[in-house]
């Protein structure tokens, strides 16, 4: 963007809406009579965050040293050098349910900081991890056959295209610099690179900047957010669903005059107006050209989970930051996943700041006020005070006391993203007799060594750590690993290696406290045991012998080789999809990792003789249904005022016989069930200020009149009546709580009797009086004058 006509702030200013100096289309990146960014500002340099499910790569290949070898090889993580997993790849199916699990390093969903998260994907054949630590040539002549996009040797996300694209763009100069330098013009010099640092083909405006006002090759999958009231412009405004438009200029002129003063208008008017050579009517024209969405969903928005600050480890609870991710429907061997994390300050309106708050020059304060923030009569008396945004400012807190205190501020660093990426994965079409089930991955995190050799990475735990499963839903087992691990990080078996295996544990023998096992029916094996359990004693999840032995032995391995530590398995391994066909809560472990001083590789699947769905709705609503769709919960938009994690289960009239009669509970109401037991999870209050949510449950009202009551699964004690239209075989009601949700009928049969029995009391009644008056008609007279006293009494009163 050119000067003023169109200002924009920072990815790391904080969201807003920014209203623009004039009306504008498709001339302005085909955004209407504002132009709606995303902001957003880190507070301070050493925010990290790391991918550990996917194994997130930090820029890692294979080293053997703990650091990694070349900061610069893929992209800019802006994370600390021992960061990342060595390389290591798996494949998904569509449709499957895929954990991502990360750590940052500074608070999320806390009044200390505005913090996001953004979550992308991208599939291209030119993905590759590489062969080599060496960042992939700007230069087309140290390529293979002149070709950097082909050449395996250098590992590459996006391509060189799309680089040099960028590195010869416009940069947008509406953005807020604060007092960096922008002497240089292009769209690989921002605030946080103003020197333009080169890592691999990502482009650093793009890298700082969500969402990204160009075409990228990035599809969204989620956003997360401390303030959900900048969704709908996350959703509206994301490259999923919305256009974008860049000025096309044939890459061979860009390749042949790149460094010679060629730059990319990057609007429509100075697009149109583009000659190259300049001047030269007759030389190269611009195409100003509209790139389409990405024709996807927009991405889910939703509340950050809390983090504390410098505090790179779980969150509430002592659980990993999980997001649980839906794989996409298609098919490509080479996708990759990228997670950036911001934080913002809130010393200035960064939602507002634009380049009109910029420095006049370098080293000089920009012009951001700060009087009002900080209670200043005026802004000359904040400036003089040393109350200005610029670096290391020296402030006077006691007025004309003559000593000064200097802030650790960095501007540029005050507007930092981080970053990481996993390395590639595939995804891949499901087989025909996996159509329509429900797929869990069940992977393994970590590398070899103490939490101190491996951090800021994390020691081994499978994911997740508690798996939740309905019968007859499918488990993909598969993990991968390295042999290039540093040689003196601690662990059992070959050093440097890491390997894996499951196997389930023992019974504890004497259980502490009542013994009640976590998750649904029996409970096999137990967290306080280190032992394995005989494998003719029983099963894990139902599976075969020769499926366990698998598991056991991570088969197959070398042949005939020696497994005891499973030294000669793979470092990759994969069960593939295997049916659930037994319920109960499974306690298991790998052998080999699971060194009790040091390290506790364990976990846990919990399978319920039921279905069982999850989601996590927050203020901008959702829903969540059962997959025969017999149950959906629909949550309006403000309905939740922070995020809430649900749980939808659906018992069969059987299985809530059986947990009422564990209760010791009976169920009084009505004459027979009309439905199944329905659970929302949690059962307390969901809402607050009177409002309610939407829960609808398939019942059979067909010749009855049907009620649904409400109960706790804790002990069922009290049964209460829910209102709600119930017609066509539906029941709607609307709800303030989650808990147990069952269907009752009271059949006309049972009502026409009682109506009869009435009436034969009645009649009974009646003749009865009539024979007795007979024969006591002294009774009948005295009744008479009695009634007649009455009258005469009643009528004095009126």
């Amino acid at each position: 963007m050119v000067g003023d006509k169109v200002r924009q702030c920072t990815l790391r200013s904080v969201l807003r809406k920014q209203v623009c100096d004039r009306t504008f289309d498709e001339n302005y990146f085909n955004m209407s009579a504002c132009l709606y960014l995303i902001c957003f500002v880190l507070v301070l340099v050493n925010a990290d965050i790391y991918l550990h499910n996917p194994r997130g790569s930090n820029n890692r290949l294979d080293e053997r040293r703990r650091p990694r070898t070349n900061a610069n090889r893929m992209f800019n993580s802006e994370n600390n050098n021992r960061g990342g997993y060595n390389v290591g790849s798996l494949y998904y199916y569509q449709g499957s349910r895929l954990g991502i699990e990360w750590t940052t390093q500074h608070s999320c969903a806390d009044a200390n900081s505005h913090c996001e998260l953004v979550l992308q994907y991208m599939c291209s054949d030119h993905i590759r991890d590489g062969a080599t630590t060496g960042t992939i040539p700007e230069n087309l002549a140290q390529c293979e056959d002149n070709n950097c996009n082909t050449d395996r040797r250098f590992g590459m996300h996006e391509d060189y295209n799309y680089y040099l694209e960028c590195r010869l763009r416009q940069r947008n100069k509406g953005l807020f610099t604060a007092d960096q330098d922008r002497n240089r013009q292009t769209a690989r010099n921002t605030r946080q690179n103003a020197a333009g640092t080169r890592y691999g083909y990502e482009c650093p405006e793009e890298h700082d900047y969500y969402p990204y006002w160009h075409p990228t090759p990035w599809k969204d999958i989620a956003v997360m957010t401390n303030n959900v009231k900048r969704c709908q412009y996350y959703q509206t405004e994301s490259e999923n669903v919305k256009s974008r438009w860049a000025c096309v200029i044939p890459h061979a002129v860009l390749e042949e005059n790149k460094g010679k003063g060629l730059i990319i208008p990057n609007n429509k008017e100075e697009c149109q107006k583009f000659r190259w050579p300049k001047n030269d009517n007759n030389g190269v024209r611009g195409e100003w050209k509209e790139f389409p969405s990405h024709g996807l969903p927009a991405p889910d928005c939703r509340e950050t989970e809390f983090t504390r600050d410098n505090h790179l480890g779980n969150g509430l609870g002592g659980h990993p930051n999980l997001y649980n991710w839906t794989v996409p429907n298609l098919d490509h061997e080479k996708c990759i996943l990228r997670m950036r994390y911001n934080v913002s300050t809130n010393d200035y309106d960064g939602w507002s700041a634009n380049s009109d708050l910029n420095a006049l020059k370098r080293n000089t304060a920009s012009k951001v006020n700060l009087a009002d923030k900080y209670g200043f009569e005026s802004q000359d008396t904040a400036q003089s005070r040393g109350y200005v945004f610029k670096n290391n400012p020296q402030v006077k807190l006691f007025g004309d006391a003559d000593f000064s205190l200097r802030l650790a501020i960095n501007t540029a660093q005050f507007g930092r993203t981080f970053e990481d990426r996993s390395h590639s994965f595939a995804i891949r079409p499901r087989p025909a007799d996996l159509e329509g089930q429900t797929i869990h991955n069940l992977n393994v995190r970590g590398k070899r060594g103490n939490i101190v050799q491996v951090y800021p990475g994390v020691e081994y735990d499978f994911v997740p750590n508690t798996l939740e499963a309905g019968i007859g839903d499918y488990v993909h087992i598969q993990w991968t690993g390295s042999n290039t691990n540093p040689a003196n990080n601690d662990g059992q078996g070959l050093a440097g290696t890491d390997r894996n295996n499951i196997v389930l544990l023992a019974a504890q023998k004497y259980p502490e406290g009542n013994g009640v096992a976590y998750g649904p029916g029996e409970r096999f094996g137990h967290f306080g045991v280190n032992y394995p359990m005989h494998l003719s004693n029983t099963t894990f999840l139902g599976l075969s012998n020769r499926s366990m032995e698998t598991l056991a032995f991570s088969d197959p391995g070398q042949f005939r080789g020696e497994m005891s530590e499973l030294d000669d398995a793979g470092t990759y391994f994969d069960l593939g999809p295997r049916k659930i066909t037994q319920t109960g809560t499974y306690h298991y472990m790998c052998t080999r990792n699971n060194n009790f001083s040091n390290r506790d590789q364990k976990a846990r699947v919990s399978v319920y003789p039921y279905q069982v769905q999850y989601y996590a709705v927050g203020y901008m609503g959702g829903s969540v249904s059962t997959s025969d769709g017999n149950a959906q919960m629909i949550v309006d938009e403000g309905v939740f005022a922070s995020l809430q994690k649900l749980k939808l289960e659906v018992w069969s009239k059987t299985e809530g016989e059986n947990k009422l009669k564990a209760a010791k509970s009976t169920l009084s109401v009505g004459d027979d069930y009309a439905s199944d037991f329905f659970v929302i999870s949690p059962q307390s209050s969901l809402t607050t200020d009177g409002k309610t949510f939407t829960f609808e449950m398939k019942v059979d009202d067909s010749g009855s009149n049907v009620d649904v009551y409400r109960s706790n699964s804790d002990t069922f004690a009290t049964w209460t009546k829910v209102d709600g239209d119930i017609s066509g075989g539906v029941a709607r009601l609307r709800l303030d709580r989650g808990g147990v949700f069952v269907a009752r009928s009271q059949s006309n049969v049972a009502l026409i009797v009682g109506v009869t029995i009435a009436c034969i009391v009645l009649v009974a009644v009646v003749i009865g009086g009539v024979l007795y008056f007979r024969r006591h008609p002294s009774k009948w007279q005295a009744i008479g004058t009695k009634c007649r006293k009455a009258e005469r009494s009643l009528q004095q009163e009126l």
